[in-house]
């Protein structure tokens, strides 16, 4: 059982401090990370912060052990933990579509979108903030292939080419200009998520990070990339379909053919 952390005794200032920030974590079948991922974010010196799990169904219970989680903290942290629980599992960009909607009606200023399996560390979060709160940006990359970035070492070969080429192939398709179109780690403003109409979005996949990132664009909407190291997962394993991969390489075309204008 993870340890239940109080809020940080040391906080950032303004406007760091007063910045409501929710954090939107998709979650299907990651009850051996959940807990760690949760109390890393607990321990953020950022007040304001909440979590919202959107889980699609998982089968290990895992909206349960994030909800536990979330009850152990009682008047330590009330209202941090927020459970949205869906009834099967419809793609990461519905999630996170769901999610982020959700987060804006809870009153979030910025929404970060984070994996549950620790492969995107927390602790960038206020680094990310601190960039969004200090420019026109309207999201934050947490990018692996700007200077300062980087891959962990369990990475292969294999897997290090075909995250090249899909950058590669996104950006030469849209010409979006961001060296890590498919990330998934991100923080938005408010005003551009609003701007951009979350229900109107089409990607049901991974896909969704490339048709946020060309959206952006086509709303002039600056995009900062932030280097970070993007970690192993720590348990678990991916849930990338091969249709999802399949979508991955149609929707760059589908975008560029639907906006045209």
């Amino acid at each position: 059982m993870a340890t239940v952390h109080t809020v940080p005794t040391i906080q950032l200032p303004a406007p760091w401090s007063d910045a409501a920030v929710v954090v939107v974590v998709p979650t299907y079948n990651e009850a051996s990370n959940i807990e760690e991922a949760l109390g890393r974010l607990g321990r953020l010196p950022l007040p304001n912060l909440r979590v919202l799990v959107v889980d699609d169904g998982s089968p290990d219970g895992t909206a349960d052990v994030a909800e536990a989680y979330g009850k152990r903290l009682g008047d330590q942290r009330p209202g941090f933990v927020t459970i949205m629980r869906r009834t099967s599992k419809d793609g990461l960009g519905r999630a996170y579509v769901a999610g982020m909607t959700e987060a804006l009606a809870m009153g979030a200023e910025y929404v970060v979108q984070m994996d549950a399996d620790l492969s995107h560390q927390p602790e960038y979060i206020p680094q990310l903030l601190g960039v969004i709160l200090s420019t026109t940006a309207g999201v934050v990359i947490g990018s692996r292939y700007v200077p300062g970035g980087s891959l962990a070492d369990e990475w292969k070969f294999h897997r290090r080419l075909l995250s090249g080429w899909a950058n590669f192939y996104v950006n030469a398709v849209l010409g979006l200009g961001v060296r890590d179109a498919t990330a998934g780690f991100k923080l938005w403003r408010r005003e551009l998520l609003e701007r951009l109409g979350l229900d109107q979005l089409t990607s049901a996949g991974y896909s969704f990070q490339v048709e946020m990132n060309y959206l952006s664009k086509k709303a002039r909407y600056p995009i900062v990339e932030v280097p970070i190291h993007f970690e192993e997962r720590r348990d678990g394993v991916s849930k990338m379909s091969l249709g999802e991969k399949l979508e991955s390489a149609k929707v760059p075309f589908v975008l560029r053919f639907r906006h045209r204008g």
